[in-house]
């Protein structure tokens, strides 16, 4: 590991400023970061630990949305009554994501981030049709998410809070990596009064995306009992050691049904 500079800045617009030093990395739990750095993918010039911002932390339930800071851990997340009560899947997912130190440590911000293709968060984002909120501006899941470990986030610009639209029912089910714990496929289903969205993780090469042809059957009939015999393109999804592309297609229209039942 190469020498850097560390920061311990109090406030997110120090941290900004700091991130457009040379090449500088933002921090929220490490969990990816200093992996990256002790195994010298990474060498940063100066890393920007956001962990004692306290703006960056807290969770609030108001007008029909589930406001989460982009500091608040995984932990904080799965034991919520608030989320809990307003959205049980966000509670559940949140509650399975790694082991418990990386619940303890890791953040919705970092995660998404990272934008691991096979990380939860982006799943419920993009199926729950979550505003990404930035010291910049506000994102849609559709335009924050923008491939492989990509997202619209430019430099010095700090993910600060996930709003997330409180549905009428969702549901979270994932095939998860026994070593990692990482999804080999999941899938998050949500049902709102403007129709049914479906968001899948793990299984695309390009990371987090959208199942159409199941949604289009859910918006008929949102029941288990719909995706009876559902079939998934397998081209463009990821093929692996874990599994191949069409063991994965298979997998998501029975995670899918898991996730309704």
């Amino acid at each position: 590991m190469q020498a850097f500079a560390f920061h311990t800045p109090a406030n997110v617009a120090a941290a900004a400023q700091l991130a457009q030093n040379g090449d500088a990395k933002l921090m929220s739990g490490g969990q990816t970061l200093l992996q990256s750095m002790k195994l010298g993918l990474i060498a940063p010039t100066d890393v920007i630990d956001l962990g004692a911002i306290t703006e960056l932390k807290g969770i609030t339930v108001a007008d029909g949305k589930v406001t989460i800071g982009a500091g608040t851990t995984h932990a904080a997340v799965a034991a919520s009554k608030e989320v809990q009560q307003a959205i049980p899947a966000l509670a559940a997912l949140a509650g399975h994501i790694g082991d418990r130190q990386v619940r303890n440590r890791g953040t919705i911000g970092g995660s998404l981030a990272n934008n691991d293709p096979a990380a939860c968060y982006p799943a419920a984002v993009l199926a729950l049709g979550a505003t990404v909120t930035t010291n910049q501006r506000s994102l849609a899941a559709e335009a924050f998410f923008q491939g492989l470990y990509t997202t619209a986030l430019v430099d010095g610009e700090v993910i600060t809070s996930v709003s997330f639209p409180v549905p009428e029912k969702a549901g979270w089910q994932k095939f998860k990596q026994p070593a990692s714990r990482f999804s080999l496929v999941g899938v998050f289903v949500a049902k709102f009064a403007s129709g049914v969205r479906v968001a899948v993780t793990g299984a695309g090469a390009s990371g987090v995306f959208r199942a159409s042809a199941l949604e289009a059957k859910l918006a008929a009939n949102y029941s288990a009992a719909a995706l009876a015999g559902a079939t998934v393109d397998a081209s463009g999804l990821n093929s692996d050691l874990h599994g191949s592309a069409e063991y994965r297609a298979a997998l998501i229209p029975v995670l899918a049904a898991r996730a309704l039942a």
